[in-house]
């Protein structure tokens, strides 16, 4: 049985669903159904930023032999915060060196996120900084992936952010039909890693 690990925030932890309902766990239910060998572990923490994952990520990864596929979301909470876009990268970096290190063999798969506001007329207050902010914030993403040749979902929210119904009553976590999504998202790009892998 391959291993396949998910580390992110609240947007793979399933914030206030349960955890059948999380995306990871909807990804486990296709595997199953394509007849795959990969068994899903969620570790995905609520609230967590880029800083955070950076911490932890060395234990996470100790408590495995081996790992197949790691797929890391991380940076939304950065986003919310006006994280300085230099520091998230250099953390999602930091992330991803750690498991080259510790699994040299693992396939990488990066989530890629946008700004989570719709600037609208925000835009053009303050010089443009937050415009420039969340260029700058989108496109840190893909360039980690093509710097470290690894696979990329571009944008995971696609489809759910600004949709009331598939989000929850705070308008910022998707609900259970909304992570029905999140999973379709990722697994377009994650299916074919999986399929290549030995």
């Amino acid at each position: 049985m391959h291993t396949l690990l998910f580390f992110g925030d609240s947007l793979t932890a399933g914030y206030q669903l349960r955890a059948s309902e999380s995306f990871p766990a909807r990804i486990q239910e296709k595997i199953d159904a394509a007849g795959l060998a990969y068994k899903a572990y969620n570790y995905g923490v609520s609230g967590e930023t880029s800083a955070g994952g950076r911490q932890r990520i060395s234990s996470v990864l100790q408590r495995f032999d081996t790992i197949d596929v790691f797929v890391l979301e991380l940076g939304a909470n950065d986003g919310l915060r006006g994280i300085p876009v230099r520091e998230t990268t250099q953390n999602l970096q930091f992330i991803l060196d750690a498991v080259r290190r510790a699994h040299p063999e693992a396939r990488v798969v990066l989530v890629g996120l946008e700004f989570p506001f719709d600037l609208g007329p925000l835009a053009t207050l303050g010089g443009g900084r937050l415009g420039n902010y969340a260029q700058e914030f989108n496109a840190l993403f893909r360039q980690l992936a093509e710097k470290n040749a690894v696979d990329f979902v571009p944008f995971l929210l696609h489809g759910v952010l600004g949709q009331r119904h598939l989000n929850l009553p705070d308008g910022v976590h998707p609900n259970a039909e909304g992570q029905k999504l999140l999973a379709a998202n990722v697994w377009q790009v994650l299916q074919p890693v999986l399929e290549r892998q030995p």
